[in-house]
Order: C-alpha cells, then sequence, then structure tokens
C-alpha cells in the first residue's frame, strides 16, 4: 500500500497550489480520501475528507479553509486532489493524505507528507 503525496513548495500569500495523492495498492474507490495538515508544534488537524464513490455523503472541510480549497478525485487515476487558493501564512504545514475504510475492521493509510509553505 502506497500513498504518494506531491505538490508541496514556496508559494506567496494570496496564491494557489494543487497537491496530488497518488494511491496504489488497495481497493482506491472504496475509501473516504482526506487531507490533513500539521503545522510545528500543533497537532493534525483534518483539512477535508471526499466519501468513497457510490457512499452518497458529501465532501467536507474544516471552517478554516471552506471556500479556498476544494478536494476531488480520480478513481479512474487512483489520486486524490486538493486545489489550495487564496492561500494564508497560517496554512503552511506539512500536508498528509489519508484513506480510510470500515469493512468489519477499520483500514487507514497515511502518506509521507508534502510541505507547504505560504510566505513572502
Amino acid at each position: 500500500v502506497q500513498l504518494v503525496e506531491s505538490g508541496g513548495g514556496l508559494v506567496q500569500p494570496g496564491g494557489s497550489r494543487r497537491l496530488s495523492c497518488a494511491a496504489s495498492g488497495f481497493a482506491f474507490s472504496n475509501y473516504d480520501m482526506s487531507w490533513y495538515r500539521q503545522a510545528p508544534g500543533k497537532g493534525r488537524e483534518l483539512v477535508a475528507t471526499i466519501p468513497s464513490a457510490g457512499a452518497g455523503a458529501s465532501t467536507n472541510y474544516a471552517d478554516s479553509v471552506k471556500g479556498r480549497f476544494t478536494i476531488s478525485r480520480d478513481n479512474a487515476k487512483n489520486t486524490v486532489y486538493l486545489q489550495m487558493n487564496s492561500l494564508k501564512p497560517e496554512d503552511t504545514a506539512m500536508y498528509y493524505c489519508h484513506a480510510r475504510r470500515w469493512l468489519i475492521h477499520e483500514y487507514v493509510y497515511w502518506g509521507q507528507g508534502t510541505q507547504v509553505t505560504v510566505s513572502s
């Protein structure tokens, strides 16, 4: 099982960035996919979640990113994205991809993270 994030880097305040997470080794379309982030000295925060195919649920966002970030997925490419617009310095963090499924047991996978730094 692998979750490989990409797209992080240095971006100016007000700028945009798109993160990608390529999944392999599991049935991607059956998993809820999320992005978490962790800033230095802080706990890990749930940023956004997109449900599995056919789950009937909608996407969900942290209040701090609503209206600025958009999560999406391409099940044909086993990839989840996070489009980040109007970035602020407080968005600076390591961003992690997360996969979760309940099937008798809970199955959870994490990526290694990609750093996003918002600074002028």
